[in-house]
């Protein structure tokens, strides 16, 4: 019933039905899905499927682009998208260059490069993004993810045919382009910007350009960055500038570009630069709900942890409490809110107060989150709390949680049970990693309702014992208590090793 702790804190994501409306008003796959609805018989497509150049601004005007070159270039993405998601199949195009080279003489030749390679018929995903289900839809953004992701780490080159050699090969090395290493740089600015906004709410604010180039460049122990590191993160920059550019359209992030006139102002000297306070200019981007989806399933399919809320709703109470162990507090409540939600409250109380048991490291929070889960269930807890108001790792949680609901006839503790309770709360924040200062107060709090708190704790018979008081002895601020919770902690290991 032990946890691991997740690599990422759970993510609240929009419900299927909001994301896929979010995924069909991305303008990228919004053209896409205009252009494969025009698309017919008589539309030409060149080796690659792609629309052939005298198509291009018949398909730009069907868009209400401008019929000028940046109107065919969008129309040009859009048709590839179409194309990768499956929107339009094009039908063998290479049997259809063959058999147009069969027939080719010399009558044709005014045909030229333009002439139709293949014929365009409607892809199955088409109909799925009006019939389909939300998670259809979703299905198919995410293929278009993944291809402006591809168009986002591609090379840049301004003329193709340089990079072409007589025998047809083209020369990669030219471009000095690796592209693992894109690949990995745009994965690992997008996981950071995912940590921000999940520790920041799905409506997180949007984060600096710099900033997000900096997490990638600066190493984390260097004081003040070098001109050199300083000028891999301006390159950095410029790199994520042209990135985001492309992923905007298919609605992952928003994002305010870098001012221009920044680079206007970096080449000459005479331009009197504008507001330095003003960090907008450098850029700035936020993450979608589409992209905290978008990019929590691109990390769930190279395996990493990346929960989400709601992921254990349909599984048992000990994997709800073990799952929800290194959750945040607003998280954990949540997670089993909806847990509650969908498993009703009937011997919902017995199934938690079960699943706390345990010796484990992680027990005394899988505790600790059981009585926050009770609190949730309500009344209809009680008859399931009073039955465990004698066992010895669940009779002190019992008797707080009857106490924190003003019940009569509850039974006073004993004194072990006062002690093993009190080493268990301080166990769970421990495990928790809290905020320091809480913790201390709790610490403090604790050993001072007791006098001679650390001359019987040391006897408690609970197995985090020793490094509770090993860790009250670093945290309490009256030094000769903190000395007396040292000799306890030593006292307890004693006591454990002479028991084994």
């Amino acid at each position: 019933m032990s946890a691991e702790r997740p690599t990422l804190p759970p993510v609240r994501l929009h419900t299927e039905a909001e994301l896929a409306r979010d995924a069909l008003a991305a303008p990228l796959l919004a053209r896409a899905a205009r252009l494969a609805r025009w698309a017919g018989p008589d539309t030409r497509v060149g080796a690659g499927g792609e629309l052939v150049d005298a198509q291009l601004p018949a398909a730009a005007e069907h868009l209400g682009l401008t019929p000028d070159e940046d109107g065919a270039a969008e129309a040009s993405e859009a048709w590839r998208l179409a194309v990768d998601t499956g929107l339009v199949d094009i039908e063998d195009p290479a049997q259809e260059t063959d058999g147009l080279e069969a027939g080719f003489d010399e009558d044709d030749d005014e045909a030229g490069s333009d002439e139709a390679l293949g014929t365009v018929t409607a892809g199955e995903n088409l109909a799925l993004l009006t019939g389909g289900s939300p998670a259809d839809v979703l299905a198919i953004w995410l293929d278009g993810l993944e291809a402006a992701h591809a168009d986002a780490t591609a090379p840049a080159f301004d003329d193709f045919a340089d990079l072409v050699g007589e025998d047809g090969s083209i020369d990669f090395d030219a471009l000095d382009w690796d592209p693992e290493t894109e690949t990995e740089f745009l994965d690992g600015v997008l996981g950071n910007l995912y940590l921000l906004t999940v520790g920041d709410g799905a409506d997180g604010a949007p984060v600096p350009l710099p900033a997000l180039a900096a997490s990638m460049i600066v190493p984390d122990d260097m004081g003040e960055p070098t001109d050199d590191v300083l000028e891999q993160v301006s390159d950095a920059m410029m790199r994520l500038d042209d990135q985001f550019r492309v992923l905007e359209p298919i609605g992952i992030v928003e994002y305010h570009p870098v001012d221009e006139a920044l680079l206007v102002e970096e080449s000459e000297e005479d331009v009197p630069p504008a507001d330095e306070e003003d960090v907008t200019r450098y850029g700035m981007v936020r993450l979608t709900p589409l992209g905290l989806y978008g990019i929590r399933a691109r990390m769930l399919e190279a395996g990493v942890d990346a929960p989400a809320i709601g992921d254990l709703t349909d599984k048992g109470a000990d994997v709800l409490l073990g799952g929800v162990a290194h959750y945040p507090e607003g998280a954990a409540r949540a997670e089993i809110q909806l847990w509650l939600e969908r498993r009703g409250s009937d011997g919902a109380a017995a199934e938690l107060l079960d699943a706390a048991r345990g010796e484990d490291p992680v027990a005394p929070l899988r505790r600790l989150h059981c009585q926050q889960a009770l609190a949730l269930v309500g009344a209809e807890a009680e008859p399931a709390v009073r039955a465990v108001l004698d066992d010895p790792e669940l009779g002190g949680l019992a008797r707080v949680w009857l106490a924190e609901r003003g019940a009569g006839d509850v039974p006073a503790p004993s004194e072990t049970m006062i002690f093993w309770l009190a080493i268990d709360t301080i166990a769970a924040q421990l495990e928790a990693d809290g905020d320091l200062d809480e913790l201390q107060g709790l610490v403090e709090g604790l050993s001072g309702q007791h006098s001679g708190f650390f001359d019987e704790a040391w006897r408690v018979d609970h197995p985090a014992t020793a490094d509770v008081l090993e860790a009250m002895g670093r945290l309490h601020s009256d030094k000769k208590q903190a000395k007396d919770a040292r000799k306890a902690a030593f006292k307890a290991r004693s006591r454990a090793g002479s028991t084994d």
